[in-house]
């Protein structure tokens, strides 16, 4: 038997329909691993430790994760989280409590999010059908508009005189590791090309800085494309140029809302990915589909694990196991080109069957060729 090599991961499945496809996404990753532990390269283990962090855990302790639960989250290799939010808590102290606890603490400010377009899904935009669509949209995730500065005064003086100030934090160390990071991926794609998105015509302050900012580090990079971009001619640049994208980095609320844009065009947020990455691996970093807990689907079965899963393979590379991970998205390819597909992107296959599909293509794919 080879050595192996073993990852401890910490899955939070959190809310809704987070359980469901977690579960779907250890299954693969389990079935991966079984699979790795017989060959002579490439061999690696998983043990997982299960939290049960988010609203129902609210309910119960009056917060959504353990006091220690950093210290616990703190010497994973990495984690794997669902999706949080319910009814019986305010959303945003859902999302503060838990994951944005998370990032903000374990420094994880690159979000990385791939805008896939998959074989078998239809997408709403016809250049789809001609085009080789591929791009990924980096987003800042520590600071920018959801820095958490700001408060609410005044209610004191009576109905309707109350008054809200959110402030967004950019710093020019957090725009310049960003956007390093950008120029960095963006050398290894086949389009090395970088788009920087703002809003510097109104903000003034925060969006300028960074202009500034991409401009001096740009100049380290003269064998990459760049432009900027507002982000309101961004938004109509990814439905009517989509083939002019490669790497689009952005704020923190830029870059959230353009990244779901860009997945409801390749067909579904269902499809969605995401890395948020401690790059510099002081910490953990985490790894969730975008799709959210989607309460109106939660406990049928039918939720869609291949955000889950590619998220699950965007762990892999982090991991340092990027044949596995290329494995894993070719086994997602085959699975929806065969048309196994859930509901929201026009198939009737359930979330288990989706997942058994996937760890059935990755047998076939690891198998031996029958000799002539």
């Amino acid at each position: 038997m080879p050595d192996r090599r073993m990852y401890r991961i910490a899955a939070i499945p959190a809310d809704g329909v987070g359980k469901e496809v977690i579960a779907a996404g250890r299954r693969v990753l389990d079935a991966m691993a079984d699979q790795a532990g017989g060959s002579t390269e490439g061999a690696f283990g998983l043990e997982w430790s299960e939290f049960p962090w988010g609203s129902e855990y609210y309910a119960e302790h009056g917060r959504m994760m353990a006091p220690d639960g950093l210290a616990l989250l703190r010497d994973f290799d990495a984690i794997y989280f669902g999706a949080v939010g319910w009814e019986n808590v305010p959303d945003h102290v859902s999302l503060w409590g838990l994951r944005l606890n998370i990032t903000q603490n374990f420094d994880q400010w690159a979000n990385v999010r791939p805008v896939t377009f998959l074989p078998g899904i239809e997408s709403p935009l016809r250049k789809a059908d001609r085009l080789p669509l591929d791009w990924v949209v980096v987003r800042e995730n520590s600071e920018g508009e959801y820095a958490g500065l700001g408060g609410r005064n005044l209610s004191g003086r009576g109905p309707g005189n109350e008054v809200a100030v959110q402030t967004a934090l950019f710093t020019e160390k957090g725009c310049e590791r960003i956007i390093r990071f950008a120029f960095d991926l963006a050398r290894t794609r086949e389009v090395s090309k970088v788009s920087s998105v703002t809003k510097s015509n109104a903000q003034q302050y925060g969006s300028v800085l960074w202009d500034d900012v991409f401009k001096r580090v740009a100049a380290d990079y003269p064998e990459v494309q760049t432009e900027s971009v507002l982000v309101d001619a961004m938004s109509a640049k990814f439905v009517l140029q989509p083939e002019d994208l490669s790497v689009v980095v952005a704020s923190n609320l830029f870059a959230d809302i353009l990244s779901d844009l860009g997945s409801a065009l390749a067909g579904s947020l269902g499809l969605a990915a995401s890395a948020n990455l401690n790059p510099e691996r002081r910490f953990p970093s985490m790894f969730e589909p975008v799709h959210g807990s989607a309460p109106d689907i939660a406990g049928r079965g039918i939720s869609n694990p291949v955000g889950a899963i590619l998220s699950a393979a965007l762990m892999l590379d982090h991991l340092g196991q990027p044949t596995a991970a290329r494995n894993l998205e070719t086994a997602v390819e085959t699975v929806t080109a065969a048309g196994i597909r859930t509901r929201d992107v026009g198939g009737t296959a359930g979330t288990d069957e989706v997942a058994a599909a996937v760890i059935e293509a990755l047998k076939l794919a690891s198998a031996p060729l029958e000799p002539a």
